[in-house]
């Protein structure tokens, strides 16, 4: 069946990427229309800061005392706990936007003080956020903010090692177990991939990381250093997994769509090369409404409370990049882009597909 697609996508793979000019305009269009939905509450965004800060530090001190109960209560209440510091990253993300607050000041404090509990530098993830923005989809311009993907031809242009280390990075016990606790824990540690930028990203990483020190030295003198560590490491290290999981998923879907430097759109690589995580509504609330991914491509300075509302005047993009639970678990395989059929695919259907004459 994947073969039939792939070919019948080479037959048309011209057609598809000549990126029909209407489909680019109704994209710019939209894009226009969402701008009425930036107002930003003050009232709505101190609320939803609140409970969820309030929520996770309740949860922070119920772990703390059923330790003395059983471990198996405390990495059960740590699921709810990693909830709750996702949607305060995604706080953060929105203040990255300028979609929390209406002064930039206010953003940006905020966002520098969550990222200690998310142990992200804020300047160095916004602008490498940004850059993710800007290149979304775009095959000349990967390598900054986004899940490393390589085409079928770069793949096996490298060597066995090279493959072999791209399989490893790809499989699900790194890209979603060890590759977040190292993502969050150390890289973010130093301003990887910003060394060029000057100073500034320097000062925002020593910053966070002096900030985290202190948070934890604290914490630690007050619960104890081994209690720290039993309550804190598992929310850590599951919100770090569950976030990276929001972002493949987001990108790295069945119907993702990516271009090469000269056919690459904006505003249509936002719409249909992001996805629509089509989550239940408790899920949906955790998750802030990131799940709607490709409306907030298209205009990343909504707040995430508006999201819904747009569903609702625009019941037509439910359906652009939908992808249920089901369907993102069937999106894990996927890890090479086929220029040809313009579609990500496996590395065994990569390799089935070398072996066919028509390639």
């Amino acid at each position: 069946m994947w073969l039939q697609r792939i070919r019948h996508g080479a037959t048309l793979s011209g057609d598809l990427y000549d990126r029909d000019d209407q489909v680019a305009d109704n994209a710019r269009a939209l894009a226009q229309f969402l701008g009425a939905y930036r107002e930003i509450s003050l009232t709505r965004s101190v609320f939803e800061l609140a409970i969820s800060a309030g929520a996770l530090v309740l949860l922070w001190v119920a772990m703390w005392f059923s330790l003395s109960v059983g471990y198996w209560l405390t990495l059960l209440i740590a699921v709810p706990a990693a909830g709750f510091l996702v949607r305060l990253f995604l706080i953060q993300h929105d203040c990255g936007h300028g979609a929390f607050f209406r002064h930039r000041f206010a953003n940006d404090w905020i966002g520098r003080v969550l990222g200690v509990l998310t142990f992200t530098p804020y300047d160095v993830w916004r602008r490498a956020h940004a850059i993710h923005h800007a290149t979304t989809g775009n095959l000349g311009r990967r390598g900054i903010g986004d899940i490393e993907t390589l085409t079928v031809r770069e793949y096996f242009a490298r060597s066995w090692l090279g493959r072999l280390g791209y399989r490893l990075y790809r499989h699900p016990a790194v890209m979603f177990g060890l590759g977040p606790a190292y993502l969050f824990l150390l890289q973010h540690r130093l301003p990887v991939g910003m060394m060029r930028e000057g100073w500034r990203p320097w000062v925002s990483s020593i910053a966070t990381n002096v900030a985290i020190a202190a948070a934890v030295g604290l914490m630690m003198w007050f619960v104890g250093p081994t209690r720290f560590l039993l309550v804190h490491v598992p929310i850590v290290i599951l919100a770090a997994s569950m976030g990276v999981w929001l972002f493949y998923v987001q990108h790295q879907f069945e119907g993702a769509r990516w271009a090469s430097d000269e056919k690459w759109n904006l505003h249509e690589a936002a719409l249909h090369g992001s996805s629509h995580y089509d989550l239940p509504g408790m899920l949906r609330w955790f998750t802030a409404n990131i799940g709607l991914h490709h409306i907030h491509h298209l205009s990343s300075r909504i707040p995430y409370y508006r999201f819904p509302q747009i569903l609702r005047d625009r019941p037509e993009l439910r359906q652009i990049g939908r992808v249920t639970i089901g369907d993102s678990l069937r999106c894990v395989p996927l890890a090479l882009w086929d220029e040809t059929a313009q579609l990500l695919i496996s590395f065994r259907d990569a390799r089935k597909l070398r072996s066919q004459p028509m390639l």
